[in-house]
């Protein structure tokens, strides 16, 4: 073996030395006056893309096309357009037409030898938005919108529809390539159509329009102003198989933000409240603005905002505004009803579940940067806020009911966070393991364990049930997404790494991975809650494996329990029964009703399809509800024998079930078979 070893000697280093070799290699580089270059024209724009349009990559590609509909936007928002159109053709080749004004094509006074077009089109900063009333409000401010795009195209034709003439112009490269020209009568017709293909010299050579990306920015167009109509076209060859954007369309849409916070929610579960929408004059300003707010119990929300049709992913002063008016509204309603926690709402609890749309219309707004994706107006906060706090209070006391629950689901999520935020304050001051709760349980206020319970529910939708007809003192809901992992056939990796069951773990807090400790449990009942029907019975026999393999326990200390809500609900005049499966419902009809007459039957398709008041008198009140208790066969040679029976048919071999399923199938009802 060799030995090497290390020499330690001071070094004395001097940092002149570092660059003595390069400055040998190096010829002195001079600086002087014909150093100074000055970009004229649109060549700022063509060198430095970035500082414009936000890059030189396909997203900013697309950006040119917003460029364009924001202008003809601000036609509609001045009130002289109602239509615009976007087609986008096959060459990668976009036409945007609106039915405006049209831009000016007379002589401009500062250019004579120039049309006022050409000026707009080859220059930086020019055009009607900055004084004057041609535009009050617009989402173009900088003037450089239409110049850009110009700069930007390998090839751009721009029609213009004034006083009854067609005027056409050329470009290449942001260089007129034909003079403006008129191109005969256009009677009872106006407007600007501007047709582009982007310059690849700039952009990646592989970089397209994407059909989809485009539409979804002219369908926000059309909600954003409810007198519009954007007529969309798109080449069919660009249109892939799986692809839902449509060929033709024309969108309108007269209910506005509350239409676009329809189509946004359409996969949420909402609360069980009355959307906030409304339009107003903007308090201290002369701009107004639209909001649409509603709030889901099962999934965290979003915030869409716009200024002046512009949007803005990242927020600004408008948001900001509208945050605090609903806090404070909600504050102040919790304080009416004597509801002292309510106190304690932060925006985060508010907005947290909440699902926003916002689009605001102010003079001579400021953003941050060219693309305009943050409204930094300092005034704006304070206004909207002004503005929408006497709608929203007005709002929470037309409608108590509305008011109530929502107050509950915040006042919900405020205990959580609290919760969480003294559990990792705890966590900080102590070397003591806290248990972590998931983020989906809704849990009770109640901290002993004597009188609580935990409902288990499959879905969103039954959690948000769940939970507005639960007491929040002592019952507890965790939603579990789906079917849970079969652990009979699953590997412990596998189990371990399934995020409902760590979820369904770590709620109880029982089990750490290896060992049962009761003194940890931290509900008195462990209740399953599912769908009435098949379905339902077997996201039921999932969970009841996982206990029986995984947690025993749990069943031997007879803290498992399976909820009975109703399939059906019978009634007549005003009389209601609960049945909960097909004998049951023929029992009923056959013990209450004497005739068939005026009955009413109908079929809960699932927990989420029940209003709360029901699941809460049918399957939650503990006054009037029915529970299976879940038990093990006494003995340890029946208890083995169970163990075997949950192998067979929730194990890996097929045969087994097969088997099984021959065995009783003589036992089956041929009426009772759920088809």
């Amino acid at each position: 073996m060799t030995t090497f070893q290390q020499i330690r000697y001071p070094i004395k280093l001097n940092m002149n030395d570092l660059f003595d070799k390069s400055k040998k290699k190096q010829k002195k580089s001079e600086y002087s006056a014909k150093d100074i270059e000055v970009l004229e024209g649109l060549e700022p724009v063509r060198r430095r893309p970035g500082m414009y349009i936000g890059g030189s990559d396909e997203a900013a590609m697309q950006h040119l096309v917003a460029e364009l509909l924001d202008n003809a936007m601000d036609e509609a928002v001045a009130g002289e357009a109602n239509r615009i159109e976007i087609h986008l053709e096959a060459s990668n080749t976009v036409t945007i037409s609106d039915n405006g004004r049209g831009i000016p094509v007379g002589p401009h006074p500062k250019y004579k030898t120039k049309s006022a077009l050409e000026v707009i089109m080859t220059s930086l900063h020019s055009g009607g938005k900055f004084g004057g009333q041609a535009y009050k409000i617009s989402g173009g401010l900088h003037g450089v919108g239409l110049s850009v795009v110009n700069a930007l195209s390998q090839s751009l034709k721009i029609e213009v529809i004034r006083d009854g003439k067609l005027w056409s112009q050329n470009y290449t490269k942001g260089k007129p390539t034909t003079k403006l020209k008129e191109c005969g009568p256009k009677n009872k017709r106006k407007g600007t159509s501007i047709t582009f293909t982007p310059d690849f010299d700039i952009f990646p050579k592989d970089a397209r329009f994407r059909p989809q990306q485009l539409y979804k920015m002219a369908r926000s167009k059309a909600y954003l102003f409810k007198g519009i109509e954007v007529r969309w076209t798109c080449n069919p060859t660009l249109l892939k198989k799986r692809d839902t954007t449509p060929e033709k369309d024309k969108l309108h849409f007269p209910g506005g933000l509350l239409d676009y916070l329809d189509y946004k929610m359409e996969t949420f579960a909402p609360l069980n409240v009355t959307p906030f929408y409304g339009q107003a004059p903007i308090n201290g300003s002369d701009g107004n603005m639209e909001w649409a707010v509603s709030w889901s119990s099962d999934s965290e929300g979003f915030i869409e905002s716009f200024c002046n049709t512009v949007p803005t992913p990242l927020g600004g002063t408008h948001e900001v505004g509208l945050r605090n008016a609903l806090t404070k509204g909600l504050r102040g309603y919790g304080a009416l009803v004597n509801n002292k926690q309510a106190a304690k709402i932060s925006s985060e609890d508010v907005v947290g579940s909440a699902s926003i749309v916002l689009s605001v219309f102010v003079e001579d707004p400021q953003f941050q940067g060219q693309t305009k994706e943050k409204l930094t107006s300092p005034e704006v906060a304070k206004q909207i806020e002004t503005t929408i706090s006497d709608y929203f209070d007005h709002w929470l006391s037309g409608d108590p009911n509305t008011a109530k629950i929502l107050l509950e689901e915040v006042l919900d999520r405020c205990l959580n966070r609290m919760q969480k935020r003294s559990e990792r304050n705890l966590k900080r001051q102590s070397n003591t393991r806290k248990l972590r709760l998931p983020g989906k349980l809704s849990d009770c206020s109640q901290r002993k364990q004597e009188g609580t319970e935990i409902f288990i529910v499959e879905g969103d939708s039954a959690g948000g049930s769940a939970k507005q007809a639960r007491d929040r003192v002592t019952q507890a809901v965790l939603p579990l997404r789906g079917k849970i992992l079969n652990v009979a056939s699953s590997t412990k990796d596998k189990m371990y790494a399934n995020q409902e069951i760590k979820d369904l773990i770590e709620a109880l807090g029982c089990y750490d991975g290896n060992t049962f400790n009761q003194d940890n449990l931290r509900y008195e009942k462990v209740i399953i809650m599912t769908d009435a029907d098949v379905d339902g019975a077997h996201i039921a026999s999932l969970i009841l494996t996982f206990f029986l393999k995984i947690i025993p326990e749990l069943i031997e200390q007879g803290n498992l329990y399976l909820a009975q809500p109703p399939l059906y609900r019978i009634s007549k005049g005003k009389n209601t029964y609960y049945a909960m499966d097909e004998k049951d419902k023929d029992k009923i009809l056959k013990k209450h009703f004497k005739d068939d007459t005026g009955i009413e039957i109908s079929r809960f398709k699932g927990l989420g399809e029940m209003p709360p008041s029901q699941l809460k008198e049918t399957a939650m009140n503990k006054t009037t509800r029915q529970l299976l208790r879940v038990t093990l066969p006494k003995g340890r040679g029946n208890q083995i024998e169970a163990s075997k029976l949950v192998d067979n048919l929730m194990g890996k071999k097929p045969e087994f079930r097969l088997a099984f399923i021959q065995e009783k199938a003589g036992n089956l009802e041929q009426n009772m078979i759920d088809l």
